[in-house]
């Protein structure tokens, strides 16, 4: 069964979310798409919300948004309690989003990267794995208490 990776952008990350699609399934995976759809203007809370909402209900899984300076859809998506996105614009930032963060979603400045750099940094993100030791103890306490 191919790993299924939800993906979503705004009108600024459109044209870098389909070069994403593309490598990603070039690599086995099946994707998520949750738009947009065009490069007409919209409004990435309605894109990054159903990408956050797939993660955090499935533990395992890692996701992509994008939008044109990444920080928009990055806060939409950290609203979501399960959910621990990390903006990244070079690929250090994402192998230590993963390794020391337990990151699972990749959200990616559109405006301010390269192709090269986001597939590069998509590579990074979705080979690194969590090193847990002194980080779970850390990471275990992003979340804020509900009740």
């Amino acid at each position: 069964m191919k790993k299924l990776i939800p993906i979503g952008a705004d009108h600024a990350g459109f044209g870098l979310k389909k070069v994403i699609i593309e490598h990603l399934e070039s690599k086995g995976y099946e994707m998520k798409d949750f738009g947009c759809y065009s490069e007409d203007s919209i409004d990435y809370p309605d894109f990054g919300h159903p990408v956050a909402e797939m993660v955090e209900a499935n533990k395992d899984m890692l996701g992509v948004l994008i939008c044109g300076s990444g920080n928009g859809i990055n806060m939409t998506a950290n609203k979501h309690q399960g959910v621990r996105s990390a903006l990244c614009w070079k690929k250090e930032l994402a192998q230590l989003a993963r390794e020391h963060n337990n990151a699972n979603i990749i959200a990616l400045p559109a405006r301010f990267i390269s192709e090269a750099e986001a597939l590069e940094m998509i590579d990074v993100f979705f080979s690194t794995p969590f090193e847990g030791g002194r980080h779970e103890r850390r990471v275990n306490k992003i979340a804020c208490a509900i009740g």
